[in-house]
């Protein structure tokens, strides 16, 4: 009998797993399944780095390594105050708009939660993208996965952003125990409200995998998604909604493991990094650090800074053993905690006696 994976390999898988899709994804960015078919057949190799999506996961991780549950918004504005902003010299690499829009509204002095409403794309994946280490964090807690995910979205993100964010962080919280994915599914569903664009779109998106199984084609897959969600006279390809559900339905399809996951979702083009670093994450916390393929995490080393210079020479695997031993110390302390109380009680009644 295979003991299942522990939760420092549970962490270890997850942020593998993001960063294999970051990396995978990358290249077929903005593009259509079709083009994509056309250029690679089937994009299944990685052929760079990771983006954004890497780097803010590690910093959203910096960010719980420090605060733990305690974490406010405020500390996160005073983190990318103090840590992004000021360390900007000329213009901001590798953001996302959503995160371009959160540096101006800081520059002018704004706190949360309008440094997330000032700016027009408070809707994009951009909390999506770094929402993981938050499920890790509280792993089988997906209510306090959600609610630390928001602490973190109301300095960059409103609405849906908020809601996309929510989602990812539940469902790795559960993810984390080793759930099967329809639990997973579920369980990101129920930390948004069930009449949202965001969770429409998961259904939608969640059903069409459901329904169609391995039997149907990757261009029959890909279409009939991109027919149910995504919205094609929006210019950009980052709507948290559109983003959450075709990773969603690419983790369900792909069985929750991590290279069918994500090859799915790299493959659907739009948003591709983000999509596959969402579906990886999911699945590496499933099956933890030796369900992602081994030329895949040889490929991925220290991040190079070219977005966050506060974390070049990061490696997503570090990161994971720290936020691990995090939670292994809230385990503990739970532990005593209850022990104590039990104790306590225990003394009550033989005094009453």
């Amino acid at each position: 009998m295979i003991d299942p994976p522990s939760p420092r390999d549970r962490a270890r898988g997850c942020l593998l797993g993001l960063a294999a899709g970051d990396a995978l994804g990358a290249p077929a960015e903005n593009l259509t399944p079709e083009t994509i078919a056309a250029r690679w057949g089937v994009l299944d190799e990685i052929e760079g780095g990771g983006t954004d999506d890497t780097e803010y996961t590690l910093f959203a991780a910096s960010l719980l390594l420090r605060h733990g549950h305690a974490l406010t918004s405020d500390d996160v504005a005073e983190a990318w105050r103090t840590e992004i902003v000021a360390r900007l010299d000329g213009p901001m690499r590798g953001a996302g708009f959503s995160e371009l829009g959160t540096v101006q509204a800081l520059r002018l002095g704004l706190r949360p939660p309008l440094t997330g409403r000032w700016h027009p794309h408070g809707w994009s994946d951009g909390l999506a993208m770094r929402a993981a280490p938050y499920g890790i964090f509280a792993a089988g807690d997906p209510d306090e996965a959600a609610r630390l995910a928001e602490i973190d979205g109301r300095v960059s993100h409103g609405g849906e952003g908020v809601l996309g964010g929510r989602a990812v962080a539940a469902a790795v919280a559960v993810a984390m125990t080793g759930a099967e994915p329809g639990d997973v599914i579920d369980a990101g569903l129920r930390a948004i409200p069930a009449d949202s664009w965001t969770a429409r779109s998961v259904r939608k998106a969640v059903e069409i995998a459901d329904a169609r199984g391995e039997e149907s084609s990757r261009e029959e897959f890909a279409r009939a998604l991109h027919d149910a969600v995504v919205v094609k006279h929006y210019p950009w390809t980052d709507l948290a909604p559109e983003a959450v559900a075709l990773a969603f339905s690419a983790y369900i399809r792909g069985g929750g493991e991590v290279e069918a996951a994500v090859v799915t979702a790299a493959n659907l083009g739009r948003d591709a990094d983000t999509t596959a670093a969402i579906a990886g994450a999911l699945a590496g916390a499933g099956t933890g650090e030796a369900g992602v393929p081994a030329r895949w995490a040889g490929r991925i080393g220290p991040v190079h800074g070219r977005c966050l210079p506060v974390v070049a020479g990061r490696h997503v695997l570090d990161v994971a053993d720290q936020l691990a031993d995090q939670l292994a110390d809230q385990l503990v302390d739970q532990f005593v905690d209850r022990l104590a109380e039990r104790l306590e009680l225990t003394g009550r009644h033989v005094e009453g006696t």
